[in-house]
């Protein structure tokens, strides 16, 4: 597809307090809507507050009143890294604050679905837990939160996810996005709701004397961090300032060993640098090892990982978590040459497409739907939904976007004005799931198009990559990739730097038959030149592009090898010249 190659222009107009910046990075501010140094002051000193939480001062007395008697607690988590790190804190905080019966249940995707279901609540009750804390998940359960009403089992919906009309009867519900909660910040993970309201509980039971009481040590939530940073990034939620702020402090404290087992396993069975962590790491290096487990097996696998105390232990689960990883790659790569093939029959151009775009094959694994359609939407740039066979004559789909088009609003339009397409559906902006009976797949794709061209402007189904303008030949050193690298952290809605120019090709290597390497210049008269890589291009068209003039979408970064630092473009897009 067509990619329009866009610069950015400045949002705002720094302050003096950014003056003393380089002027590449005041540049870069500039252009995300950056002014002041204060926006980018990341001491956890400047967190938002969690006093405006709606509900929060139910859910405190809810929690204090189940430590206080030693009730039982199930936490029921998400099949995703943010469920994971979301659980795995939920069960380590209340641990540490004095509760002695703290159990968890993750549904396995492929047997409960997701969420607070009828059938969970069925299994968790066998415990006879006194209390269910949803974490990453419960808006929605309206039906589930009832079962556990009529088994007389209290439960507190802590989640971030997007309400529907009516919200779940729970005793309390801890989530930004509800109805009449003032907490300024709306773009939480999961994760981050749940290190709020342990925050919150851990300065209400410090008021009660209760550690003092307990002869408990006064837990340190600065030590959730890590989770925090990690289940925020693998969400892709947007990194307003307070997300940024939780995703620093995070990564500041990891690079300095202040992680637990868990996660160094993961930093290390990835091959990453502990001390030289950056939030990209965090989203394509640790997020999908964990997010393998809940696509391929069992998410259980991943948080026992991050539970983990001892390094052997963790370094076990982290390898099984790594070859869940390696499989799922494999499944995906397969699934995606047929999804494409499907595509290509269409006539893979931007007239033909439909604006909303499903695809269906009854023996693709429902655990890889969501990457799959990340991908074909990155590769087309229209809503995609990728479907995949359940049970009971129903196909269960995942849904992703584009900038613009809100796709749980799509989804919510097309069962408004189709009542009986959708059985449910739920989730945000850039993605959501949903189930439909697999005979009204059709019906079901028609009416999804429709609703996306009636809501898409003609600009917003053409691919724009916006940079932030040239680099001169002397811009481009490890000095300025290192100075970019700690400006982040980068990520959602604040992007790393892109930068588009002009470079000549020197000589060019293909990797594993789908990888340039390259060495590039300014020009063909320049002594300078760059090492350049771009992973998974089209060998066919570029491979043969030595001595020939490009113009690059890059960012740069620090490439060390052996022990030996240097700068190296990454290439994100490129055309001949």
């Amino acid at each position: 597809m067509e990619k329009h190659v866009i610069r950015r222009s400045p949002l705002v107009e720094v302050d003096t307090s950014l003056k003393q910046l380089h002027p590449l990075l005041q540049r870069i501010y500039s252009h995300r809507g950056i002014s002041s140094y204060q926006e980018i002051d990341y001491r956890f000193t400047n967190l938002l507050r969690p006093d405006s939480l709606k509900g929060l001062d139910t859910a405190l007395t809810l929690l204090t009143a189940s430590l206080q008697t030693n009730q039982r607690i199930c936490i029921i988590g998400d099949f995703d890294a943010d469920g994971a790190t979301s659980t795995a804190l939920a069960v380590k905080a209340l641990t540490e604050f004095g509760a002695e019966n703290v159990s968890y249940i993750v549904p396995n995707r492929f047997e409960y679905g997701y969420g607070l279901t009828p059938e969970i609540v069925d299994l968790a009750a066998e415990n006879k837990p006194d209390l269910i804390i949803t974490v990453d998940n419960g808006i929605s359960s309206i039906q589930g939160v009832e079962r556990a009403n009529a088994f007389g089992i209290k439960v507190l919906v802590t989640d971030h996810h997007l309400p529907g009309n009516v919200l779940p009867k729970a005793e309390a519900i801890v989530n930004p996005n509800q109805p009449e909660c003032p907490f300024p910040s709306k773009n939480l993970a999961g994760v981050g709701v749940i290190f709020y309201l342990m925050s919150a509980l851990r300065t209400h039971l410090q008021k009660l004397n209760w550690f003092e009481q307990k002869n408990i040590s006064l837990p340190n939530m600065a030590a959730f961090l890590d989770l925090v940073a990690l289940g925020t990034v693998a969400d892709v939620v947007p990194l307003d300032q307070n997300n940024r702020i939780l995703v620093d402090q995070g990564l500041q404290r990891i690079r300095v060993g202040r992680v637990r087992p868990g996660i160094l396993a993961l930093i290390e069975i990835a091959n990453r640098s502990i001390t030289q962590l950056t939030s990209t790491d965090l989203g394509f290096a640790l997020g999908p090892r964990l997010n393998a487990a809940g696509r391929l097996d069992d998410m259980s696998i991943g948080i026992q990982c991050l539970l983990a105390d001892s390094p052997h232990q963790a370094q076990v689960l982290a390898r099984e978590l790594d070859n869940l990883n390696q499989e799922r790659k494999s499944i995906e790569s397969s699934m995606k040459v047929e999804a494409m093939s499907y595509l290509q029959a269409l006539n893979l151009n931007e007239e033909a497409l439909p604006a909303g775009v499903c695809v269906y094959k009854e023996d693709w694994h429902q655990g890889v739907i969501g990457i799959l359609a990340s991908r074909i939407k990155d590769k087309i740039h229209r809503p995609t939904i990728v479907f995949a066979q359940s049970d009971n004559g129903e196909i269960k789909g995942s849904a992703r976007s584009v900038e613009g088009i809100h796709i749980r609003d799509v989804l919510d339009e097309v069962a408004t004005t189709h009542p009986d397409l959708i059985k449910k559906f739920g989730g945000h902006a850039m993605a959501a799931g949903l189930t439909i009976q697999e005979d009204l797949y059709e019906l079901f794709c028609q009416a999804f198009d429709k609703v996306v061209d009636k809501h898409a402007a003609d600009d917003q189904l053409a691919e724009k990559i916006y940079t932030d303008g040239g680099l001169s030949e002397q811009d481009i050193s490890l000095s300025t990739a290192e100075m970019i690298e700690k400006a982040g952290p980068w990520g959602q809605h604040f992007p790393m730097p892109l930068f588009d120019g002009e470079f000549y090709i020197v000589s060019v290597r293909v990797l594993a038959n789908k990888h340039l390497k390259m060495i590039v210049a300014e020009n063909e008269f320049s002594a300078h030149t760059f090492d350049a890589i771009w992973f998974n291009t089209d060998i066919a068209e570029f491979g043969q592009c030595e001595n020939k003039k490009m113009h690059f979408v890059y960012s740069i970064n620090v490439n060390e090898f052996r022990g030996v630092k240097s700068v190296q473009l990454m290439i994100e897009h490129a055309k001949y010249c």
